[in-house]
């Protein structure tokens, strides 16, 4: 199941809305062919894995991350092909929360396929976590927060410069993160600061490129940011507030910028999930991080820690956190650490 869930990771930015998965078809203990669902409307995990063990799939263990579909979408069941290539087991690691597609557990088992599921599941689901979201029946995205760090917890200096806090293999890690989320976003003072251009440019190219947002109440992003500029090529969105004057609204849309309206957090998310984001990275600033996480809307933590002290004056990575006692503080689990060169990441999930 090791090797299957490493094979997953290669359909990262490629699957479009389905999971990642991979599979691994093991016959008296040895691998004797894998394969992973590498593109959206291509064939899945199972199917590859068994083309590649060819006759030394009879009788064998089919072990594949999650439970195989039963329903005809962009390509046939995984049970059909299962049940031809006659396996003897299929070990699964979590079943799939898709109701057109779940069943297959069932199905494997009254064609006489032996099934054991929940094999590493708490693994499979925090891999797949945006597809579990979106068929969670949630009505915001699944939220993402990336910040670069000092060890201080500061995202900029004392005068706001943070190019570059983290190093290239951190940077590079930032660009793999981008192309597998559906919109990436930003609040107005990162793009006054930054002037970024929230694209991927590393070595994954998303299927489909992801959104660029930005979270600016009153709708004074610059006109001659790069993020405006390239809004007719590169879709952009503006979450703008009810007390944002309409003119800037006006002008934001002649230059090809989609302007939405909300309240506050809860609903500038629900209005992109009404849009079909269904996963954001929000790469701050501090003061977007804050208010995210006050009001409970952060699912997972990307945080890039390097060897850096930027001291008083500097910017905090979470400004406007309200204080908490520290019995009452919400506590985040460590999915995953790793060193991208001199800095540290840090995944932590807030289940």
């Amino acid at each position: 199941m090791e090797r299957a869930l490493g094979l997953a990771w290669g359909g990262w930015g490629r699957v479009g809305s389905n999971p990642m998965v991979g599979a691994v078809v093991v016959r008296h203990g040895r691998p004797v062919g894998e394969g992973f669902h590498a593109e959206f409307g291509g064939p899945h995990a199972e199917v590859s894995a068994l083309a590649a063990a060819g006759a030394e799939a009879r009788g064998a263990d089919l072990v594949v991350t999650l439970e195989p579909c039963a329903h005809h979408g962009k390509t046939p069941p995984c049970t059909e092909a299962i049940l031809r290539a006659e396996v003897g087991r299929v070990v699964f690691g979590a079943g799939d929360p898709n109701p057109e597609a779940r069943g297959g557990a069932e199905a494997l088992r009254s064609g006489g396929v032996a099934v054991v599921g929940g094999l590493m599941d708490g693994e499979v689901r925090r891999q797949n976590a945006v597809f579990f979201h979106r068929h969670s029946g949630s009505p915001r995205p699944f939220v993402a927060l990336k910040l670069a760090m000092s060890l201080d917890a500061r995202i900029a200096d004392a005068d706001r410069r943070s190019r570059w806090i983290s190093g290239g293999e951190a940077r590079d890690h930032v660009q793999w993160l981008r192309a597998g989320f559906d919109a990436i976003a930003v609040g107005v003072g990162t793009v006054r600061a930054d002037d970024p251009e929230l694209t991927v440019r590393g070595a994954v190219r998303p299927l489909v490129p992801p959104l660029r947002v930005v979270f600016d109440r009153r709708a004074e992003v610059p006109p001659q940011s790069q993020l405006v500029a390239g809004a007719r090529e590169t879709p952009t969105i503006v979450i703008a507030g009810p007390v944002s004057p309409a003119a800037a609204r006006a002008a934001l849309e002649r230059a090809g910028v989609a302007v939405l309206e909300a309240e506050g957090p809860a609903d500038a998310l629900a209005a992109l999930r009404s849009r079909g984001v269904a996963s954001l990275l929000v790469e701050g600033g501090g003061v977007v991080a804050g208010r995210l996480l006050s009001a409970g809307l952060v699912d997972r933590l990307y945080i890039f820690v390097a060897p850096v002290l930027l001291g008083s004056g500097s910017v905090p990575a979470f400004g406007e956190l309200p204080g908490a006692a520290l019995d009452a503080a919400r506590r985040w689990r460590v999915v995953e650490r790793r060193s991208l060169g001199e800095d540290q990441l840090l995944v932590l999930d807030g289940d």
